[in-house]
C-alpha cells in the first residue's frame, strides 16, 4: 500500500537532512538564514533615524517596492532611550498593519518633539531630562494610542531599569505573548527607557508592576543577541553568532571640546555611556571574530572629521541642511571596526558604502526565504491576537509631528 504524499514528502526531507549532515558535517550553514537584528543605541536617536532613513531608500530602490518599510527586513529591533522610541515607531502595528510611521516619519517625529521631549541641553542617557512627564506621556499617547507590545510587527526589545528589584528590565513581544503580566502599553514602553525620574507602570492586566527609570543601558546589542541565541521558539535554527547579521546604530559622539576642560556634570555621563556603548561593541565584535566584517555592523560618528553640536539650533541647521549636514557626513565617513586587542580599525569603506553592502545582504536573505523549503523556518513568531482599532489615527500622528 502507498504512503500519503505528505508522509513520503516529510521523510524525504529528514532523510535529505540526515545525509547532508553525515557527508558534509554539521557546520555547514548555507542552507540555514541568518537572523537579522537591528540595534539602536541610547542618545538623542537623530543620526540613527537618520541612518534609517537612508537605508529605507536604497531598500525600496533594490526591491522596487516604494512602500517597503524597515521592519520588512529586520527580524529583531532592540533600542534604549530615544533609541526604544525610533524602534516602537518602526514596528509597533497601525490600523493598516503596517508599521505606524515610516523612517522618514520617524525621523521627522524625533527631531521635531526633541524640545519637547528633551531639555535643551545635550546630556547622556543617563541624566537625559526627557520633557516634564506629563508632556512627554501626552505626546508618547498620541503617536502610540493603546498599542502594547503584542501589537509590534516583529520581535521588539526595549530595556529600562526596575528600582522595584534593583535589576535592568527587559520589555519583550516575546514574553508579552507568552504571559499576559508583560504585556505592557507601548507608549508606556517607550517613556520609561528615556525616564529620567522613576515611572510606576503596570502590565494591561494590572499584575505586575514596575517602578522603571532610563538608563542603565546605552547600547542594547548584547542583550539582543542573548535573546536571539536563547529563543528557540522563535529562533529555532539559530545556534551561534554565524546565524546572525546584526546592525548597531550608535551616535555622533562625545561632544567636547578638547580645548576646555569638562565641568558639566552631564558632559562627563555622555563620556561615560559612550565609553560603555564601545565596550559592548568591543564585546560584540570580539563574538563575531573573523565574521565581524560580514555579519556585524556598527556605524556611529568615529570623530575624524570633528564633527560637534555646540546648540540646539546648530543641531537643527546642520542635521537637515542641504549642503554638508551632520548625517551625511558622519556616513561619508571611513568605517570602523572594533579587534580583539588591536582597537579600532579604519576600513577602506565609508558608513555609506558600508549600508549599500547591508541592502544587498538584506535583499539576498529576504529572497531565500521566499524559496526556503526547510521543515523549519528562520524565524517563527508566536502569535498574536492584535486589535487595530486601540491604534492611533493618521490625523492623530499628523498631529504628533507638527
Amino acid at each position: 500500500m502507498a504512503s500519503s504524499p505528505p508522509i513520503d514528502k516529510l521523510t524525504n526531507q529528514i532523510f535529505s537532512i540526515l545525509e547532508n549532515k553525515f557527508l558534509f558535517g554539521t557546520n555547514d550553514h548555507s542552507g540555514r538564514g541568518k537572523v537579522i537584528i537591528l540595534s539602536i543605541d541610547a542618545g538623542d536617536g537623530i543620526l540613527a533615524a537618520a541612518t534609517l532613513l537612508h537605508l529605507q531608500s536604497i531598500l525600496r530602490r533594490k526591491s522596487g517596492n516604494p512602500s517597503a518599510h524597515i521592519s520588512d527586513f529586520f527580524d529583531v529591533v532592540t533600542g534604549a532611550g530615544a533609541g526604544g522610541i525610533l524602534a516602537g515607531l518602526l514596528f509597533t502595528r497601525g490600523r493598516d498593519g503596517r508599521p505606524i510611521l515610516s523612517a522618514e516619519e520617524s525621523l521627522k517625529f524625533i527631531a521635531g518633539n526633541r524640545r519637547k521631549l528633551t531639555s535643551a541641553q545635550y546630556s547622556s542617557v543617563f541624566s537625559r531630562r526627557w520633557g516634564r512627564g506629563k508632556s512627554r506621556s501626552k505626546i508618547l499617547d498620541r503617536v502610540f494610542g493603546d498599542s502594547t507590545l503584542r501589537d509590534t510587527v516583529k520581535a521588539v526589545l526595549i530595556p529600562c531599569y526596575d528600582l522595584s528589584s534593583g535589576a535592568p528590565f527587559m520589555f519583550s513581544r516575546a514574553d508579552a505573548v507568552e504571559m499576559e503580566g508583560c504585556d505592557f502599553r507601548m507608549a508606556e514602553v517607550c517613556g520609561a527607557t528615556v525616564a529620567d525620574k522613576a515611572v510606576e507602570m503596570r502590565s494591561t492586566d494590572g499584575r505586575k508592576k514596575l517602578v522603571a527609570v532610563g538608563g542603565g543601558v546605552s547600547n542594547p546589542t548584547a542583550a539582543a543577541i542573548t535573546h536571539v541565541l536563547n529563543n528557540k521558539q522563535e529562533f529555532p535554527l539559530c545556534k551561534g553568532v554565524e546565524d546572525l547579521l546584526v546592525v548597531s546604530l550608535g551616535n555622533v559622539g562625545a561632544d567636547v571640546d578638547s580645548n576646555h576642560v569638562v565641568t558639566n556634570t552631564s558632559s562627563l555621563l555622555k563620556i561615560a555611556a559612550d565609553g560603555a556603548a564601545d565596550m559592548v561593541d568591543q564585546a560584540v565584535s570580539m563574538a563575531f571574530g573573523e565574521l565581524r566584517a560580514s555579519n556585524y555592523l556598527r556605524i556611529k560618528g568615529n570623530g575624524l572629521n570633528n564633527i560637534s553640536i555646540k546648540s540646539e539650533k546648530d543641531m537643527m541647521i546642520n542635521m537637515f541642511g542641504k549642503n554638508n549636514n551632520i548625517v551625511d557626513k558622519i556616513l561619508g565617513e571611513k568605517n570602523v571596526e572594533s579587534i580583539l586587542f588591536k582597537g579600532k580599525n579604519v576600513v577602506e569603506y565609508t558608513n555609506m558604502e558600508k549600508l549599500e553592502m547591508l541592502s544587498g545582504e538584506l535583499m539576498k536573505e529576504k529572497e531565500r526565504r521566499k524559496y526556503n523549503s526547510s521543515i523549519l523556518p528562520t524565524v517563527l513568531y508566536s502569535p498574536t491576537s492584535s486589535s487595530a482599532a486601540s491604534t492611533p489615527s493618521d490625523s492623530t500622528l499628523s498631529s504628533s509631528t507638527a
